[in-house]
């Protein structure tokens, strides 16, 4: 009867002792599983941030409208008298879609200014004709303004006819550099409309005209 409780006994801690190695197992696995959900949530949750980031910087660069081309023909005339005598440095042109640009390039103040239509190009003081042809005649008068220093070196060099070739704008032509009167005209394709600004730091006198 001894050897049998002796047999028992051995068998009984044999149980205890398989089922007291399989419970510190299962902890262990439940933490990797806890630490594998938490990496992938936190990389899905990176990669949806960027995505948000690089949209909003694509949408905040959007492209200027163009600036619509003018309409009006009517002449124009500002008045402007005494003060520092304006040198005209320059005159440059350029095509921007629905119209042309012409820019004066001055140093100085602006100086008062007409711009009005004319039958034809003619030198300032002479009245002779210019030998230029076009379907219309933008002229650009300057007073008071000089395109020469006072030792008679002139600022506006080259032309005085400029080949332009743009959307209406054919040609520029220095008209004149009389007695504080500075001539600036504009051989068209066609009569169009047109508009006059003054520009400051540096000083131009900006003319758009239509195609």
């Amino acid at each position: 009867m001894r050897p049998s409780h002796g047999l028992a006994a051995t068998l009984c801690l044999a149980v205890l002792c398989g089922c007291g190695t399989a419970r510190p197992g299962t902890p262990a696995t439940s933490a990797t599983t806890t630490a594998t959900t938490s990496a992938t949530s936190a990389t899905t949750s990176t990669t949806t941030t960027a995505t948000t980031t690089a949209t909003a910087t694509t949408t905040a660069t959007a492209t200027p409208a163009a600036e619509p081309a003018p309409t009006g023909t009517a002449e124009v005339e500002v008045e402007r008298r005494g003060g520092t005598q304006t040198l005209v440095t320059g005159v440059r042109y350029a095509d921007h879609g629905a119209y042309d640009r012409v820019v004066v390039d001055l140093k100085g103040p602006i100086p008062g200014y007409t711009a009005r239509w004319v039958e034809e190009l003619t030198e300032d003081g002479s009245g002779q004709p210019i030998d230029v042809t076009g379907g219309a005649y933008l002229q650009l008068t300057l007073t008071p303004a000089d395109a020469h220093t006072e030792k008679g070196a002139p600022t506006w060099t080259g032309g005085p006819i400029f080949q332009a070739g743009l959307g209406n704008v054919r040609s520029v032509v220095r008209t004149g550099d009389f007695e504080g009167h500075v001539g600036v005209g504009l051989v068209l394709d066609r009569r169009a409309g047109f508009a006059v600004r003054e520009l400051g730091s540096p000083s131009r006198l900006v003319v758009d005209v239509a195609h």
